[in-house]
């Protein structure tokens, strides 16, 4: 017998002063049994970092070709792809050819490092892709929000994140990889 995907509920109230949006999001995620609450929470920061009236949760690890957010517009084109953790060269290759923006959450330590390193120098051409790093030594904090019913209060400002939830707070510093500047 399959093991069930575990449900959380998440309020996120978005402040994104770098794009001026302003909303409130009930959402409803499935933790899927191979997927770990930091994996959920880095979700919950992407939706929240590039949220819309369009953008939505993917089928994720139930679907591997999918991303984990996707942003298609009322035709079903595909404008933005976000993925997390590590994707491979062929992948952001793929996902840069069918959409018109691709984001990638990087998180993991020194494992992302040496992927970084490995994928850096063959991304050139890749003009629609941004990568951003979640730094490890911030992400313990962050998971220890998780539950199955949480409400996110999210500022963005200057590049950082601001997240509260029920009194704990923290300060997330994401370190832009590519495009290089």
């Amino acid at each position: 017998m399959a093991l069930k995907s575990t449900v959380y509920k998440a309020d996120l109230q978005i402040t994104d002063l770098d794009r001026h949006y302003y909303a409130n999001h009930p959402l409803t995620l499935a933790l899927h049994p191979s997927e770990t609450e930091e994996r959920l929470m880095v979700r919950l920061l992407a939706f929240a970092h590039n949220a819309s009236e369009f953008l939505q949760f993917t089928q994720g690890l139930d679907n591997p070709d999918d991303p984990a957010l996707w942003e298609k517009d009322l035709t079903g084109a595909l404008l933005h792809w976000i993925d997390l953790g590590q994707p491979d060269e062929r992948r952001l290759q793929k996902a840069c050819g069918r959409a018109e923006r691709v984001s990638v959450y990087c998180y993991g330590g020194n494992s992302t490092t040496m992927w970084w390193s490995q994928l850096v120098g063959k991304l050139g051409r890749l003009d629609n892709l941004t990568v951003l790093r979640l730094p490890e030594a911030e992400l313990p904090a962050l998971t220890a929000l998780a539950s199955r019913s949480l409400r996110l209060e999210i500022t963005i400002q200057d590049g950082e994140w601001f997240v509260s939830s029920e009194g704990a707070e923290l300060t997330l510093h994401p370190e832009v990889l590519f495009p290089l500047r």
